[in-house]
């Protein structure tokens, strides 16, 4: 066999990756966070399942419920008595519009030096890439330097209960010598001039709680004078949440990442008050500007049963997202703003998460990101949102978000996730693969 026929037959991890990618958002998976009305996660399983087996490693299905699967392998290192790390990746994705694309959101299509569709950036881009190297890895006979536990996860955009955290819950064995893990969501550039960006990797990440507000009032014909409606009590509750800001309180992830971002940018930062200067980083901006104080958003309202009857009941639901560590007394002032008059449930509830920016797999992300781009600068960030690194926190694994991608100066990167249009660079991929391989032969 000649070398090209030879490269036809077993294609490199970047010659790969854009079609795994593709064929994992042409699979659709969309979560809407009640299985009756999820496409579920088993069709992308056995696909990932079976790239897997064909390079030679054992993969296993994990099926929580009908259609919500789970997979994990483990690519077995050359130092058994290290600790092992575990590498993962979610399968499903948020609902898409169609009718909202450019292109259908389940195409696969590549258009303009990008690859388009649900999941593209969230996060079917770093499923693909570790797929890649992991393929490449195993064809060529390479040993990594510690067992590596591969993990593509079921239902982490419905909070993770029937993937990561039903691993956790009901085979705790696969985490076995399990420290560390890495996922998403960092590794990615925001350019500061053409021969700096800055590449966030993700330390820390705010809390969880879904609650939902409940009021109680006296039922009545919608004709009369109405001193009692629970609509406008509760209406006025959730505007009072809507429109308040919390107080600036700063952790130190997010200290460390305004110390970088004050000397690159050369400018002095009030502490204090620092939405001046998150605001020069551009669209990146939403996010880190909401690590820098507790949110909370209502998201759902519900009440009534007819236009002419004042309802004896309404609810509404509240996305909070509170800074690791401080949820208790970011419950303390939220119910201050809510007033007394409310009732407070619990519907879900997961602590943040914050780890140092420092230790030998820090060092190897950076190296790796240098090696391939001499202008990158490696910098801690919080995430606004969460990921399954929640789940395996309960079993004391210290998690890192770190998916690499270069991207274009001009990509509005943050309004991505979860958004219309969602797409991402072909080159910023392959870059993705060339840091991935270069990390996971120095951990």
């Amino acid at each position: 066999m000649s070398t090209n026929d030879a490269a036809v037959a077993h294609p490199s991890a970047v010659d790969e990756v854009v079609e795994l990618c593709r064929d994992l958002i042409r699979i659709d998976t969309t979560n809407t966070g009640d299985t009756t009305t999820s496409a579920g996660e088993r069709s992308a399983a056995e696909y990932v399942a079976a790239k897997l087996a064909e390079v030679g490693l054992e993969p296993k299905i994990y099926e929580s419920a009908p259609g919500r699967a789970s997979v994990v392998a483990r690519y077995e290192g050359a130092d058994p008595s290290r600790p092992a790390l575990l590498l993962h990746g979610h399968l499903d994705v948020v609902p898409a519009d169609a009718s909202e694309w450019t292109v259908h959101p389940f195409s696969g299509e590549v258009r303009d030096d990008y690859l388009w569709g649900r999941g593209a950036v969230d996060m079917k881009d770093f499923d693909a890439m570790l797929l890649a190297v992991v393929r490449q890895w195993k064809r060529e006979g390479r040993v990594p330097p510690r067992d590596f536990v591969l993990m593509f996860l079921a239902d982490e955009e419905a909070a993770g209960g029937y993937g990561a955290h039903f691993l956790v819950d009901e085979h705790r064995e696969v985490f076995d010598g399990v420290t560390e893990a890495v996922g998403e969501v960092g590794g990615f550039s925001v350019s500061i001039n053409n021969d700096l960006r800055l590449y966030m990797i993700e330390t820390a990440e705010k809390g969880l709680d879904w609650l939902r507000l409940k009021v109680s009032g006296r039922p009545g014909h919608g004709s009369m004078i109405h001193d009692d409606n629970a609509v406008t009590l509760l209406s006025e509750a959730v505007a009072r949440v809507g429109r308040h800001r919390f107080p600036v309180e700063l952790t130190p992830t997010v200290r460390a990442f305004l110390s970088e971002v004050s000397e690159v940018l050369g400018i002095e930062i009030d502490l204090d008050s620092p939405e001046s200067a998150i605001a020069k980083l551009g669209p990146i901006a939403r996010i880190v500007g909401a690590t820098i104080r507790h949110t909370a958003n209502p998201t759902r309202l519900e009440a009534g049963y007819k236009e002419n009857v004042i309802p004896g009941k309404a609810s509404a639901v509240i996305d909070c997202r509170p800074l690791p560590g401080r949820t208790e007394e970011f419950l303390e002032q939220l119910r201050a703003v809510i007033g007394p008059d409310v009732d407070i449930e619990h519907i879900h509830q997961q602590p943040g998460l914050e780890t140092t920016f420092d230790g030998p797999l820090v060092d190897a992300m950076a190296q790796s990101l240098r090696h391939f781009d001499p202008g990158a600068r490696p910098v801690p960030y919080m995430l606004s949102g969460g990921t399954d690194a929640k789940a395996f926190a309960r079993l004391d694994i210290r998690g890192f978000g770190f998916a690499p991608l270069k991207l274009p100066a001009d990509l509005d990167f943050a309004a991505l996730f979860h958004g219309i249009d969602e797409r991402v660079p072909v080159d910023g991929l392959r870059f993705g693969v060339r840091v991935l391989d270069r990390f996971l032969s120095q951990t």
